[in-house]
C-alpha cells in the first residue's frame, strides 16, 4: 500500500460541480499514484498507477512531462435505455509521464542517448465518479507487449462493507456477500469451492462491485471498467489488513494477461461515488466512456419483449433439449433421422406453435426456440471435441413451416445459439449461421457459452474471448442481428457503441429460481452492481414459483412474490426483456399478466425514488412513446412501505394508476402468489405509502386522465 503524500509538483482537477477533486503525482521511485475526494472526504487514498509486462515496466521510473486539461460538455441520445438523452459532462486531465532516468536507476549518460518510455493516464471526472485509462504511444524501443497484470490500486479509508462475488475466470454466476474488508475471507470460503483466482493465491474479488463506507454519513462507491476491448477483464485481489485493492487481469492458461500491439489504449477503470445510493443507480458515466455508436443506421435496432420454449427444460419436468437419448449408443452420428426421438424435446414444429399462438394473441414480439439444433447429443455424451451445427434444424423442427406461421401471426422467432464454449468452432460458422438467421426470417439470437473454453488455453473473460464477443457483435451488425449474449465477458457499456448487443447474462440469473432459488436481496444488488456494465437478461415474469408444481418430486421455491416479479420489469431495466413462465401459468392469471403486456422496454425519463443496497429499490421510468409512467418497488426478505412520491409528474395534470401489489396476506415463502389489483388517482403532490410483503412488490402502471 502507498504511503507517499502529494509533492508541490501534483497535478490536479475538480468536477465540473466541484464535489469531487482528483489529485495525481510520482513518488520518489517515478511511480504515478492517484487520490479521489468527495466533498471534502477523501474517498481513494493515496493509490498506485502502471502496468507490467515482459518487454517493459510501466510502474516506476517517471516524471510528469506534462499535462493537458479540457472541460466537455455534450449530450447524446441512445438507440434505447433508460434515458431519451444522456448528459456527458466531465473534465478531463491527461497526464503525460516521460521516462526519469534518475527515479528509474538508470544511468542518465547512457539513458540520454535514446528516447526513453512515455505513458499518458487520461482522467476524466465527472459529477458522479472518475473514468482513468493508460494510453501507450508508439515507443522508440519495444512495441509490443507480454502483459502480466497492472499496478492499479483503490486503496481506502475503512473496514467498508463490500458487496461483491469471488473472483471467477468462467463464471460470475454467484449470489452476493454483503461483507467487510475484514470479513472478506470467511465471506468467500462460505461458497464452497475454489476459484482460479482464489487458486493463484489472494482474495479476489469481481467488478462490478459496490462499496458503503464505515463514515456516520456512508459514501457508496462502484467500482467496474468500460470499454472493455482487445484486454482481459479486471478482477480485484483485495488486501483485508490495508483496506485496498489491486487490479487482478484474468490471464490465459500460460499466465499471460495481454498480448499488445502499440499504439494502444486500455479500457477505462471506473469509479462511481455518491452519498446517496440513488445515484448509483442512476450514473450513465460507465456508457459516457464508451465510444458513440458505430452502427450507421440502427432503424433495424428493436427492444422487445418475448416468450420461449425454455423454462420447461429447467423445472424438472423430464423435458430435453436434446433431440433423442440413444446417442450414446451411436456417436458420431451424421443423420439425425436414424435416431429415436425420446418424446420429451420441448422444440417441436407444434409445441412452437403454441408458443407463436400465446405472444400474438398478448402482442408479445418473439419467440425464443432453445434446442431446436443438431448437436445437443454431441455435447451431453460428454465428448471431446464438443458441436453445435447452427443451420441444421432437428427432423422435428420445420424451419420453413414455423417461418411462414410465425410471419402469419405477427410475431419473430429468436434463435438461439448454444455453443458450449466452442467459440473457435462457432466463429468457423458465423458467416454460415447469420446467413441461415437472415434467410429465415430471424434477427435476434441467443448466445451461449457454458462449459470450457475452446481454445482451451483460454477463460471466459480472457483477452482472447474479449475479442470473440466483440467480433460476434460486429458481424453481427453486418447481418442487422440482434444479441443477446450468455456466459459472455461481462458488459461494461459496449452496447453504446453497438447498440445491437441488447442484453447479456453474465451474472446469476432467473434460471436459479428452478435450482435452490434467488434469495429475494438478489435482486435487490444486482442493479447496483451487475447492471452498471448494462442490461442484464434476468428473465423474470415467474409466476409460479413452487418448483413441487412443475414436478412432484422437486423441491425448492422462487424467492419472490408473483407482485414482485413485474416489478422486476422496472428495477431491472432491458430492451429484450423475457416473459419467463409457461404459457399456461400466465393463462392462470391473466389479469396479473396483462401488466407484462403493457409495460414497455424502453424509456424516456428514469427516477429513482429509494435505494438501499441489498435491500430496496422504487423506480419510475416514463415509456418513450407515450405518456404513460411505469413504477416498480422491490424489498428483501422484510416487509416495508414504499414511499412513492408522484412530483415526477408534470404538475397541473391528472393521472390514474392501476396498483399490482401483494395482497394484505402475501409472503414469498407462505404466499407468494396472493395479489390484488386496484386503481387510485394521483398528481404530482401525491405520496403513496405502499406495503410491500416480504419479498414482494408492487408495479404500477400510470395513464394520464
Amino acid at each position: 500500500m502507498l504511503t507517499a503524500a502529494f509533492s508541490a509538483a501534483a497535478v490536479g482537477i475538480s468536477s465540473p460541480s466541484g464535489e469531487l477533486t482528483l489529485n495525481v503525482d510520482v513518488d520518489a521511485q517515478g511511480r504515478p499514484f492517484y487520490s479521489l475526494d468527495y466533498k471534502g472526504t477523501q474517498v481513494i487514498t493515496p493509490s498506485l498507477l502502471g502496468l507490467t509486462s515482459d518487454e517493459t515496466d510501466y510502474t516506476r521510473g517517471f516524471s510528469i512531462a506534462s499535462v493537458d486539461t479540457v472541460t466537455v460538455d455534450r449530450s447524446w441520445e441512445p438507440v434505447w435505455g433508460e434515458y431519451a438523452t444522456v448528459r456527458d459532462h466531465f473534465k478531463e486531465l491527461a497526464v503525460n509521464l516521460a521516462e526519469n532516468p534518475i527515479a528509474a536507476g538508470e544511468d542518465p549518460a547512457q539513458a540520454s542517448k535514446q528516447p526513453g518510455r512515455t505513458m499518458t493516464v487520461r482522467f476524466r471526472l465527472f459529477d458522479d465518479g472518475l473514468g482513468f485509462r493508460y494510453e501507450f504511444p508508439v515507443q522508440p524501443r519495444n512495441n509490443y507487449l507480454t502483459v502480466r497484470g497492472e499496478n492499479t490500486e483503490f486503496n481506502f479509508t475503512g473496514d467498508h462493507t463490500l458487496y461483491c462475488i469471488p473472483g471467477d475466470y468462467d463464471t460470475d454466476e454467484y449470489l452476493f456477500s454483503e461483507t467487510t474488508f475484514s470479513g472478506l475471507p470467511d465471506a468467500l470460503n462460505n461458497y464452497g469451492r475454489h476459484t482460479e483466482a482464489q487458486r493463484t493465491g489472494g482474495t479476489t474479488i469481481q467488478t462490478p462491485m459496490l462499496l458503503k463506507t464505515a463514515d456516520a454519513t456512508p459514501l457508496y462507491i462502484s467500482l467496474h471498467e468500460a470499454a472493455l476491448a482487445g484486454y482481459p477483464a479486471m478482477l480485484l485481489d483485495v488486501d483485508t489488513e490495508a483496506k485496498g485493492m489491486k487490479a487482478h487481469l484474468v490471464p490465459d492458461r500460460l499466465g499471460v494477461s495481454a498480448y499488445l500491439q502499440l499504439p494502444f489504449a486500455t479500457p477505462w477503470r471506473t469509479v462511481i461515488v455518491s452519498d446517496d445510493a440513488r445515484d448509483i443507480l442512476a450514473s450513465q458515466l460507465v456508457l459516457n466512456l464508451n465510444e458513440p455508436c458505430a452502427i450507421e443506421d440502427t432503424s433495424w435496432i428493436k427492444p422487445m419483449k418475448f416468450v420461449g420454449v425454455w423454462w420447461e427444460m429447467f423445472t424438472g419436468n423430464q423435458k430435453t433439449w436434446a433431440y433423442s437419448d440413444d446417442y450414446l449408443a451411436k456417436p458420431g452420428v451424421t443423420d439425425y433421422t436414424t435416431l429415436t426421438p425420446n418424446g420429451r424435446h420441448p422444440a417441436n414444429t407444434e409445441n412452437v406453435k403454441k408458443y407463436i399462438d400465446f405472444a400474438s394473441k398478448h402482442g408479445i414480439e418473439g419467440v425464443l426456440v432453445e434446442g431446436w439444433n443438431e448437436g445437443w447429443e454431441d455435447w451431453a455424451s460428454y465428448r471431446k471435441n464438443r458441436q453445435f451445427l447452427f443451420d441444421k434444424p432437428y427432423p422435428d423442427f420445420d424451419v420453413d413451416e414455423l417461418r411462414e406461421y410465425a410471419k402469419s401471426k405477427g410475431v419473430k422467432l429468436i434463435m438461439h445459439h448454444e455453443t458450449a464454449a466452442n467459440a473457435a468452432d462457432y466463429e468457423r460458422q458465423l458467416d454460415r449461421a447469420f446467413q441461415f438467421m437472415k434467410d429465415n426470417n430471424y434477427d435476434a439470437v441467443k448466445t451461449g457459452y457454458v462449459g470450457a473454453i475452446i481454445p482451451r488455453s483460454e477463460h471466459h473473460t480472457s483477452q482472447w474471448m474479449v475479442d470473440h464477443a466483440r467480433h460476434v457483435i460486429e458481424r453481427a451488425a453486418d447481418y442487422q442481428i440482434m444479441i443477446d449474449s450468455h456466459e459472455a465477458p461481462r458488459p461494461t457499456g459496449l452496447c453504446r457503441t453497438y447498440p445491437n448487443w441488447l442484453a447479456q447474462e453474465s451474472a446469476r440469473g432467473g434460471e436459479f429460481e428452478s435450482m435452490g432459488g434467488n434469495p429475494p436481496s438478489h435482486t435487490c444488488i444486482l442493479p447496483f452492481t451487475r447492471l452498471k456494465g448494462g442490461p442484464m437478461d434476468y428473465t423474470p415474469g415467474l409466476f409460479e414459483t413452487r418448483m413441487s408444481y412443475y414436478n412432484e418430486g422437486k423441491t425448492g421455491q422462487a424467492g419472490t412474490t408473483l407482485a414482485r416479479q413485474l416489478a422486476l420489469y422496472l428495477t431491472m431495466p432491458s430492451p429484450m426483456q423475457m416473459a419467463c413462465d409457461l404459457p399456461e401459468n400466465y393463462e392462470r392469471f391473466p389479469d396479473a399478466f396483462q401488466f407484462i403486456e403493457d409495460v414497455p422496454v424502453d424509456w424516456s425519463d428514469s427516477r429513482y425514488l429509494e435505494a438501499e443496497p441489498n435491500h430496496y429499490i422504487t423506480v419510475a421510468r416514463r415509456d418513450k412513446h407515450s405518456e404513460d409512467w411505469y413504477v416498480g418497488a422491490i424489498t428483501d426478505d422484510k416487509a416495508r412501505t414504499a414511499l412513492i412520491d408522484f412530483s415526477f409528474l408534470p404538475k397541473g395534470e391528472k393521472f390514474e394508476a392501476t396498483i399490482y401489489e401483494d395482497a394484505p396476506d402475501a409472503d414469498w415463502k407462505d404466499n407468494p402468489q396472493a395479489y390484488r389489483i386496484r386503481t387510485v388517482k394521483v398528481d404530482s403532490k401525491t405520496k403513496l405509502k405502499q406495503p410491500l410483503a416480504p419479498g414482494g412488490g408492487a408495479a404500477m402502471r400510470i395513464v394520464k386522465k
